[in-house]
């Protein structure tokens, strides 16, 4: 078992301290975004080695440690459905305003999209890179505060019902109604959900003076006092994210969406053609291996209108909400529809029998709350709060302890693939 040393990702939209707080440490000054917690090539984790206990360096970049003996770190079976690499990616993830509206494509687009990057030699580094390597990035987020976000499309008409009630303030405020918003009413009447979906997304997406000029509009009727009727939570957050993106696409767009505020504890999984966006709020993500992201606004960063429509699900979904599975063994595991991955999350009181890691194949576990023991066959390793390790394959089982002497709870959250073990 090696403990790790991660990579803080310091994106702006990062909060300054809450990442900082839930590991027990002090606060970089600067926005703490992402942290990552596994061995994707763009920052991995670097694997503590016996040797640094001599002094001698004794790290590791934990892509390069899996690649020495893949059968071992990962397990057979992991390295014959995903290759000789982690299939997954942990993150503790501390959003302190919106991330951008965004979706991930298939495994299927991803290599097409990858592939086709590749042969035009577009840098991957490049502003308008839109596939940074081949494979596919379905996600969850596990709540630790109340955390808000934006979850797929929501049904036609509710979308509708909104922007009716905003054309309906605006007349009865004896204000102009912009022509934008009829045409999105009669794009979400359509009997046709998926397209009435699309169209108006379509319309939305393509930005102009049009749409600046609508959400103008109806921010200004809603910062003026309209009143909000039962759609409170919808027409608080175009507010607010107008006042970070004036007049993005994604303003109004958002009113396509499944508002959603998940209490600590709770969690939602996000598939493939999901159009989502964070809004805020600390949680632990897991997602497959990658950082291919195609961005719908609420952003200044590079947004390909014709690929993002190729990656949309345009359908409505139900808020993909995530429980719990109890097992037999007392493991608390979410299990999303993918094999890449399961999260664990594993809460012990002082004395408390120990609890056995759900690993199949390679594992990584952090700490936030208290310190544990891990105990495998081949040896032990005790973390404090907001510690962390990788478990190779080889290393199973692993029993999760309490720290003798422990005066409160010891919280941990580990992930491995999704596969039974």
């Amino acid at each position: 078992m090696y403990e790790l040393e991660n990579v803080l990702r310091p994106y702006a939209w990062g909060s300054t301290t809450a990442i900082a707080g839930l590991l027990g440490r002090p606060a970089s000054g600067g926005p703490e975004a992402e942290l990552w917690i596994g061995a994707h090539p763009d920052s991995p984790s670097l694997a503590v080695t016996a040797a640094a206990a001599d002094g001698d360096g004794g790290r590791l970049a934990l892509d390069e440690l899996i690649a020495s003996d893949p059968e071992h770190h990962l397990g057979g079976d992991s390295v014959a459905r995903f290759g000789p690499r982690l299939p997954f990616l942990l993150k503790v993830l501390a959003a302190e305003r919106p991330l951008s509206l965004q979706v991930h494509p298939t495994l299927e687009q991803a290599r097409a999209g990858f592939a086709r990057e590749e042969a035009a030699g577009v840098d991957r580094a490049a502003t308008e890179r839109n596939y940074k390597d081949d494979n596919h990035k379905p996600e969850m987020i596990f709540a630790l505060t109340p955390f808000e976000a934006l979850c797929g499309f929501r049904p036609a008409a509710e979308s509708r019902a909104v922007f009716l009630h905003l054309v309906q303030c605006l007349e009865v405020a004896g204000l102009d109604v912009p022509a934008l918003l009829p045409r999105l009413l009669e794009d979400l009447a359509r009997s046709d959900e998926p397209a009435a979906l699309r169209a108006a997304f379509e319309r939305l997406i393509a930005g102009g003076e049009d749409v600046a000029a609508a959400t103008a509009a109806v921010v200004a009727a809603l910062v003026s006092g309209a009143p909000m009727a039962s759609h409170g939570a919808e027409l608080t957050t175009v507010v607010n994210l107008n006042q970070d993106y004036p007049g993005d696409p994604g303003v109004l767009i958002s009113l396509l969406l499944n508002r959603i505020s998940l209490a600590p504890g709770e969690a939602v999984y996000l598939p493939a053609g999901n159009v989502h966006a964070y809004l805020h709020g600390l949680g632990i993500e897991v997602m497959a291996s990658s950082d291919n992201v195609l961005r719908g606004g609420l952003t200044p960063k590079f947004v390909d209108v014709p690929e993002l429509l190729k990656t949309i699900a345009f359908e409505a979904v139900g808020v993909p909400a995530l429980s719990a599975e109890t097992t037999m063994l007392g493991q608390e595991i979410y299990r999303p529809p993918f094999q890449e991955f399961a999260l664990q999350r594993v809460e012990l009181r002082p004395g408390a029998e120990p609890v056995p890691l759900a690993q199949a194949g390679a594992a990584v576990i952090i700490v936030v709350s208290g310190a544990i023991l891990l105990d495998s066959p081949k040896g032990d390793l005790q973390l404090e709060r907001g510690a962390s390790a990788f478990l190779p394959a080889a290393e199973a089982p692993v029993n999760v302890h309490s720290v003798a002497g422990a005066t409160g709870p010891a919280v941990a959250f580990a992930v491995s693939t999704g596969m039974k073990a």
